[in-house]
């Protein structure tokens, strides 16, 4: 099964059962923003994670399972989106991308921060 297949019924089953991101990521005791990461095919799951979502979406852990546990290809269209929520985030790196850079460089040295492994929150803030 590929990742793409796997997102598929991934998706599938979340809708047929009615289920959160939230709610998944409860069942699977991870953050919700890495599981849904993971379902999207943008990281793995360990092995009893991946169990443990499987069970949860009652989906097969020998096919969705071993896909969810196989090291992603992180690639996308390089072509900039339209929707505005994901718009958004380019704009952002626009705009703040360089200092980001710069405070990183003045703070640490020279190096790069890690995409995979930080904290990711969302919230609403009024």
């Amino acid at each position: 099964m590929t990742k793409s297949e796997m997102t598929a019924a991934i998706l599938e089953a979340r809708r047929h059962l009615g289920l959160s991101w939230t709610d998944i990521a409860e069942a699977v005791g991870l953050s919700s923003v890495f599981v849904t990461s993971a379902c999207f095919g943008m990281n793995s799951l360990s092995q009893d994670a991946a169990e443990k979502l499987c069970a949860t979406l009652n989906l097969p852990s020998d096919t969705v399972g071993s896909a969810l546990r196989e090291f992603p290809h992180k690639t996308w269209d390089k072509v900039i989106p339209t929707d505005p929520v994901i718009y958004r985030f380019y704009e952002m790196i626009h705009v703040y991308g360089d200092t980001i850079k710069a405070i990183i460089h003045e703070k640490f040295g020279d190096g790069i921060m890690s995409a995979i492994d930080f904290d990711m929150f969302i919230d609403r803030l009024t």
